[in-house]
């Protein structure tokens, strides 16, 4: 059985919003380049190493392949062989090779990939798909990477629930340049 993992980079003040500076945001950009974080690249690495696969809302599945599909190296060949899943309504013919849409109803479409994936299947960037996800209670783990930086204004990572969602401390380290890694999993029947 597939565990969700949210994976996710933001600010000190919970922003999510254009970490890389490609969306427009006024403020966007705030993670600079991830070769200039080693043990964050590490990270990412790793995670995908260990993953099943990746589950992606539309915009950041358009941001992923239009980056890695011309790179090499490890990384880029992990990306771009693993299985890969967009919930999308629109999306009908994925470029991305091993891409597969989801449609019809995403809380569905994700606890049947839940019965389906063996391993961690992660979910970067995506926070509209997130929200949806924690509200349905279908996330399992957190993985935040937490800049040191406040931005006042964007995107928040978290948005209202119907109720609370409890969540246990699991690990903490701390990375290059005073990049906070903490990792959480959720409580269950708390």
């Amino acid at each position: 059985m597939g565990r969700i993992v949210i994976s996710e980079n933001m600010s000190l003040d919970g922003v999510v919003q254009d970490p890389a500076g490609d969306e427009g945001f006024r403020h966007g950009g705030w993670v600079g380049r991830i070769t200039d974080h080693p043990e964050v690249g590490k990270l990412a690495f790793d995670e995908a190493l260990g993953a099943g696969a990746f589950l992606l809302g539309r915009r950041s599945y358009d941001w992923f392949a239009a980056k890695w599909p011309s790179r090499t190296g490890a990384l880029a060949d992990r990306l771009n062989s693993m299985p890969k899943y967009v919930v999308s309504s629109t999306l009908e013919d994925p470029d991305w090779n091993n891409s597969t849409v989801l449609t019809g109803d995403v809380v569905n479409q994700v606890a049947k990939l839940k019965q389906e994936i063996d391993g961690d299947i992660i979910v970067p960037g995506s926070f509209q798909l997130l929200r949806t996800l924690i509200e349905h209670d279908l996330v399992d783990e957190l993985r935040l990477k937490i800049f040191p930086v406040v931005l006042g204004a964007g995107e928040r990572l978290f948005g209202e629930t119907n109720d609370k969602k409890p969540m246990r401390l699991v690990e903490t380290q701390t990375l290059d340049d005073g990049i906070a890694y903490l990792t959480y999993e959720r409580l269950q029947n708390a």
